[in-house]
């Protein structure tokens, strides 16, 4: 099963926002469908947002014909609104910024040449997630120790990339390994991550897991029940700061206090080395009926003031490793050239 696809001309995506009571798949062959649908989280997670991005590119520019339209103008408004849907994750800029790439480098072909390299670009892009999320699966398993409880936040599997995921992809290759694991999944609130798609996810590949509330967490770290802790990342600065899901913060501080390592597992795309810390990465604030409405029944008084930012920032001090397709990442953080593998 596939989060998302390029089938007949259409992207094919599982619409992750009815999940897990219905799996639902929506075929979309127009990018200002596909911007609504990652805008309202039908598609998520960093590596299939910018996988969605670049189809969305292609989509885009597949009705155009020569007579109509300057493609350089016309694509520059395209790749324009779909940056503008997501300011969080890197992986959509660096997706979208091949793609300008690519089309700048055929400049003055023929449309249908244009067309052609813009798609093979997207599904590049696409192919190249499959094996950076197998690679990523297969150095962050070789640190899970067999008996190991994993504490994980939001949602890294399979749902959010081409292939076998990243944090969760983790998990289920240490199992392929023949490891006993177990996971414990934040709920992650306020739209329920863990809870709608980690739990489900999980389940249905047969891992043991169990869910718990995000305020759990600090109680199971307290009673030895927790190993080490796994998440995803949207933005990592030059210094290793990172930016995940909102409650991701709490966690590395939690788990500085009980002594317990704590991995971020992305791909290189995930690294914006154009900024130096993570005060420079913008943080997402998404409707406060998130918060009030609850899937559509009010929990909260009406009127009253809500701050619901999307992601938080880790400092990097509180981060153990970075697990990437290239090799594991440890302290200090900068020279990622300098890969300390395990």
């Amino acid at each position: 099963m596939k989060s998302i696809e390029w089938i007949n001309g259409k992207v094919r995506i599982i619409d992750q926002t009815r999940l897990p009571e219905n799996l639902v798949f929506l075929e979309i062959d127009d990018y200002i469908e596909l911007c609504d649908a990652i805008k309202r989280l039908r598609v998520r997670g960093a590596p299939a947002i910018g996988i969605a991005g670049a189809f969305g590119v292609v989509l885009g520019i597949k009705k155009m014909n020569e007579e109509k339209f300057k493609i350089n103008d016309y694509v520059s408004e395209v790749i324009k609104n779909i940056r503008s849907i997501r300011p969080t994750a890197k992986n959509l800029f660096w997706a979208l910024d091949r793609m300008y790439n690519k089309l700048s480098a055929f400049s003055g072909e023929s449309m249908e040449k244009v067309k052609e390299e813009i798609l093979k670009e997207a599904l590049d892009i696409y192919r190249e997630d499959e094996e950076i999320s197998r690679k990523i699966s297969e150095n962050g398993s070789e640190m899970i120790k067999d008996e190991c409880s994993i504490l994980t936040h939001c949602n890294t599997g399979f749902l959010v990339t081409a292939g076998i995921g990243t944090a969760l992809g983790i998990v289920y290759k240490a199992v392929e390994k023949g490891k006993k694991v177990k996971v414990y999944a934040d709920e992650t609130r306020p739209l329920l991550q863990g809870a709608r798609l980690t739990a489900w996810e999980l389940k249905s590949k047969g891992i043991d897991v169990t869910l718990i509330c995000d305020s759990s967490a600090a109680f199971l770290m307290k009673k030895g029940l927790i190993d080490c802790i796994i998440v995803g990342a949207d933005r990592i600065a030059s210094n290793g700061d990172t930016a995940n899901k909102i409650g991701t913060y709490n966690l590395s501080v939690l788990a500085d206090k009980h002594n317990i390592p704590f991995y971020i597992a992305a791909p290189h795309s995930t690294f914006d080395f154009s900024i130096e810390t993570g005060d420079e990465i913008p943080i997402e604030e998404r409707k406060p009926e998130e918060v009030s409405m609850g899937f559509g029944k009010r929990i909260a008084p009406e009127d009253i003031d809500i701050f619901n930012p999307a992601f938080d920032i880790t400092p990097n001090n509180l981060i153990t490793a970075f697990i990437t397709e290239e090799g594991i990442y440890y302290p200090p953080y900068g020279n990622w050239k300098n890969l300390k593998k395990s």
